[in-house]
């Protein structure tokens, strides 16, 4: 295959992306990251950090000289917005589904002419997927999960969360939330009502900054929780499943499944 097709010098915005043409073995194409690239291993010494999440610097990105830029999601606009009157290429996605997760993937892995690999690793994922849904789908109940993607104000759990989820063996307590595609229209303006749903168990995922479980547990209205009586309070890194990319499919799903047996082997009947 030819590897000088497609863009040569690609910035990417967001982390999904990066870790994306990694697994590809297309490293080689990157000339700019995001700050907040953790994953994978190595990649903050690799490449400049050129960006936050909401702005960049325009200048030092426009000096690396890419053939296309890459970001996710209506929040990134403005940062686009600017790059675009600066003359460059940039492509914005806005994935929020497991589905659109891989839609997104297989577009990116086209652009760098690295279909083949693509496919290997989505029938591998798919794969893994429904031999994990097909083992929860035997338990005998399912815990019901509280997934608090930022506290202040409390904003419950994204799409493509929301399903992994289910894949994972556990029942979103907020599903009608979980539908909604902007942060603003998942906040949960009633401090109460999550304790109300009764979860027993609730994973924490603040965006970036340390999940405290002990703070939501000292919750004006939440001793009765069973998640907090039974200290079934969890983080997940927000880089492993609030990353609209493979990070969330594989690691970020594992780590759930992996919460949620612990819940059934001591609370099931046999």
């Amino acid at each position: 295959m030819n590897k000088t097709r497609g863009p040569q010098r690609i910035v990417c915005l967001t982390e999904e992306t990066t870790e994306w043409l990694y697994i590809l073995g297309e490293q080689h194409r990157i000339v700019g990251i995001s700050g907040y690239t953790v994953r994978p291993a190595g990649v903050r010494q690799a490449h400049p950090r050129v960006s936050a999440f909401l702005d960049g610097k325009i200048e030092q990105i426009i000096a690396l000289k890419p053939d296309l830029v890459i970001g996710f999601s209506d929040m990134q606009a403005e940062l686009a917005n600017k790059l675009i009157r600066a003359g460059l290429q940039v492509l914005i996605t806005n994935q929020r589904s497991i589905e659109e997760i891989f839609d997104t993937l297989r577009m990116v892995a086209a652009i760098v002419s690295a279909s083949e690999q693509c496919n290997a690793w989505e029938a591998k994922t798919r794969k893994a997927h429904a031999a994990m849904r097909l083992e929860s789908q035997s338990w005998h109940g399912r815990p019901r999960v509280y997934f608090e993607e930022w506290d202040e104000p409390m904003i419950s759990a994204i799409q493509w969360v929301s399903e992994l989820i289910g894949i994972a063996g556990g029942v979103d307590v907020f599903p009608e939330l979980g539908v909604q595609s902007l942060g603003k229209n998942r906040v949960i303006a009633d401090p109460l009502e999550p304790a109300r749903r009764s979860p027993d168990i609730i994973v924490g995922s603040w965006c970036g900054k340390k999940f405290r479980p002990e703070r939501v547990a000292a919750r004006t209205g939440w001793q009765a929780v069973p998640a907090v009586q039974n200290s079934e309070l969890h983080e997940i890194k927000s880089c492993d499943i609030l990353q609209p990319g493979p990070a969330a499919l594989t690691d970020g799903l594992a780590q759930l499944h992996a919460i949620f047996s612990n819940w059934y082997a001591k609370n099931s009947n046999g």
